[in-house]
């Protein structure tokens, strides 16, 4: 099946979007309010479907155009970054690499590789979404991204999973608490104390709250969370103890808070690459991909 549309009609689009209204559009790209809606009117053909709400008093995307949104934008910026490149032939590369990434492993894996190929490669920008997991497995799956660093237990067929390694629950807890003086801990040991987890809706929790029940068992929590870094401050200040991750745990000596394994069970996440199971890596994607697995690897 053959799709037939325009650069123009994609800018058209964006444009009055981010313009608000069809006039303000129309003069931003030169062309006549007739021209920019056969635009949008010959887009809304192609896809198969409404992307703008009109009134009289506001142009607003429908459910389709919030989900295309996102991908036009990457599509522009990856097209005008293109062209541009043409223009730098025999010059050091250029464009831009985007990726999604959950928090914890954005914050530990990245900067070192992305310092390394910066040195490499000035000219290539980065857009990293560091984002939970389940909006970055929707953010690859869309294709708003390149590939994604994230948790296994995605069921998108479309998508495939390289492990990379396992990053095992652990306790945080203050250095004057009872339990720093294990060294390490049976989850039986938590009973009585404090709990604090992050909620139900996060991917660390599901995996968590999965492996417990199959070993039979049952914790209490005192405190639910959003982030990672909030139950650390709540540890901090001396309401609790936290299990997480131990890539969302202070790296090195830390002045208040002592982390220690977990054992009987121990629960880890599996973290790894997603892409899509279609398609191919733009060159400069590609290359950081082969770095940062490389740098990964030899760690391991």
């Amino acid at each position: 099946m053959n799709i037939n549309y325009e650069a123009l009609d994609l800018r058209a689009f964006v444009a009055v979007v981010d313009l608000g209204g069809f006039h303000r559009a129309a003069e931003a790209l030169n062309l006549s309010q007739s021209a920019l809606s056969r635009r949008i009117q010959g887009l809304e053909a192609t896809i198969g479907a409404a992307l703008l709400e009109r009134t009289t008093r506001r142009v607003a995307l429908t459910p389709v155009g919030r989900e295309l949104l996102p991908l036009v934008r990457r599509m522009l910026e990856e097209f005008d970054t293109s062209l541009f490149a043409m223009r730098e032939v025999g010059r050091r590369r250029v464009g831009q690499i985007s990726l999604a990434c959950i928090p914890t492993a954005t914050f530990y894996f990245l900067p070192t590789v992305i310092a390394r190929f910066n040195a490499d490669y000035p000219n290539i920008r980065f857009r990293i979404l560091d984002v939970p997991a389940n909006e970055g497995l929707a953010c690859v799956s869309r294709g708003e991204v390149e590939f994604g660093i994230n948790l296994m237990g995605g069921s998108d067929p479309d998508l495939l999973f390289e492990p990379l390694l396992e990053d095992p629950f652990v306790l945080a807890c203050r250095r004057d608490h009872p339990l720093a003086e294990r060294g390490s801990i049976v989850w039986g040991d938590l009973a009585g104390h404090a709990l604090i987890t992050v909620s139900r809706a996060s991917g660390n929790r599901t995996l968590l709250d999965a492996a417990l029940v199959k070993s039979k068992v049952q914790l209490s929590w005192s405190y639910e969370v959003t982030h990672l870094t909030t139950s650390l401050g709540l540890v901090e200040a001396g309401l609790g103890v936290s299990v997480l991750p131990r890539l969302a745990t202070p790296q090195g000596d830390h002045p208040l808070i002592v982390t220690m394994p977990i054992w009987e069970p121990d629960v880890s996440r599996t973290i790894g690459i997603v892409r899509r199971r279609t398609g191919s890596l733009a060159p400069a994607a590609q290359q950081f991909l082969d770095m940062l697995l490389g740098e990964w690897r030899a760690s391991a």
